[in-house]
């Protein structure tokens, strides 16, 4: 943090700060806890087991509840982190101020827990991490996601289709619901971007879904 500060009062150039904003948020959303979580606890790479995922659902599923609620708990909270601290760190502005940076921040730190150079570029599915940057980006939106998240699950029990919901509600709802301008339209665009980042990561889930052997959150196959 201090080195941070450092550099944007030095007066480093706006590109360079940005360029760094974009770094050290992809950096904090490539912390694999799920994978960092499966190594400590028992000595295993989540990635093995399940559904090969290193996000929370799998490490619930692999190693139980509590450390799955631990994973989603980091998870979210890195995105959270990457948008509400470090732009205003480096000199480029808040949720508040209107910034448009924050929403860099958002799909920067999204992409990184997508593609964690920690664990091969193999990451999760971006679900948590979108959850926290847009809890810090745009609250509401975020918690009408979170709405719509359970009830897909309640109705279908795909926890992949909840996923789905909540990622596409939030860019919808940040049109009517969003922070200050301009963050307002880059939310927007942020959140567009980041719904067909992860609703390609979850083609997998769709196909189990119509072919169906999808595993449901009650654990059973249908």
């Amino acid at each position: 943090m201090i080195g941070m500060a450092a550099i944007a009062s030095a007066g480093a150039p706006p590109a360079a700060r940005a360029t760094l904003l974009v770094i050290l948020a992809f950096l904090v959303g490539s912390l694999p806890f799920g994978l960092m979580i499966g190594r400590l606890v028992r000595g295993i790479d989540v990635r093995q087991h399940g559904s090969g995922n290193l996000g929370a659902t799998n490490v619930l599923r692999t190693l139980g509840r509590g450390w799955g609620a631990l994973t989603l708990l980091l998870d979210i909270g890195k995105g959270f982190l990457a948008v509400a601290w470090l732009p205003g760190c480096l000199g480029l502005g808040s949720v508040a101020s209107g910034s448009p940076w924050p929403a860099v921040a958002a799909v920067a730190a999204v992409a990184g827990h997508v593609l964690t150079p920690f664990a091969g570029f193999r990451g999760g599915k971006g679900v948590a991490t979108l959850l926290g940057a847009f809890l810090a980006l745009a609250p509401l939106p975020a918690l009408i996601g979170v709405l719509g998240f359970g009830i897909t699950v309640a109705v279908s029990g795909f926890v992949s289709l909840g996923s789905l919901t909540l990622a596409l509600l939030m860019p919808l709802a940040t049109i009517l619901w969003g922070p200050p301008a301009p963050l307002h339209e880059c939310a927007v665009v942020a959140g567009a971007l980041l719904a067909v980042l992860i609703a390609v990561r979850h083609r997998a889930n769709l196909s189990r879904i119509a072919a169906g052997t999808e595993s449901r959150v009650r654990g059973r196959k249908k």
